[in-house]
């Protein structure tokens, strides 16, 4: 198991950046937020799940452990693969799952692209138990200068329009004054979109 991943980022796509290890590179899908936070040339470190399928081993990456074990946990649900389980994190995160969970809001659930509300439904019973292993940190980190370019390429990169990804910035840029995480305005202008 690949629990995290320290070194230099070398490309940075809308979801995935590719990080040099000890000479060589290792690319790595994340959340748009993730992504987008990552700089070329720049240090970068990602907690990591490693997904093992029989024909591709695929390592995802996180810019936390909460979001980390997040993905993982949804992925303990039946019918929930690495798709929807980053989806999950993209748009809810661990705190919004959890309170989603523990409080059986299925519409919350529901806005997460994938997920209908069968599949809501079924994500609260079968993780009603666990969701209290995700911990209650929140995240911390800072919102580089350039945030509503971050959160445009993140939506695109999810595939909403350009045109739709402006919008959602507009409507969130009220919150970017006080708050200071990329993955909170991000999740924001997610649930903008989904209404």
């Amino acid at each position: 198991m690949i629990a995290q991943l320290r070194g230099t980022a070398v490309a940075v796509g809308a979801t995935w950046v590719v990080v040099e290890v000890a000479g060589f590179g290792v690319k790595v899908l994340c959340p748009p937020a993730t992504a987008a936070a990552q700089r070329v040339g720049a240090q970068s470190t990602l907690s990591t799940s490693l997904v093992v399928r029989e024909d591709s081993l695929t390592l995802y990456g996180f810019a936390s452990s909460d979001e980390r074990d997040c993905f993982e946990l949804v992925q303990t649900a039946s019918g929930i693969g690495p798709k929807i389980a980053l989806a999950v994190v993209a748009t809810l995160g661990a705190d919004d799952l959890r309170a989603a969970v523990a409080g059986g809001n299925v519409a919350a659930l529901t806005r997460v692209p994938g997920i209908g509300a069968k599949g809501a439904q079924r994500l609260i019973l079968e993780l009603k138990d666990k969701v209290g292993q995700l911990s209650l940190a929140g995240q911390a980190s800072g919102v580089p200068g350039g945030w509503r370019e971050q959160v445009k390429t993140g939506l695109e990169g999810l595939g909403w329009s350009s045109r739709d990804a402006d919008a959602a910035c507009d409507r969130v840029a009220a919150l970017a004054e006080t708050e200071t995480s990329v993955a909170v305005l991000m999740r924001a202008a997610l649930r903008t979109l989904a209404k």
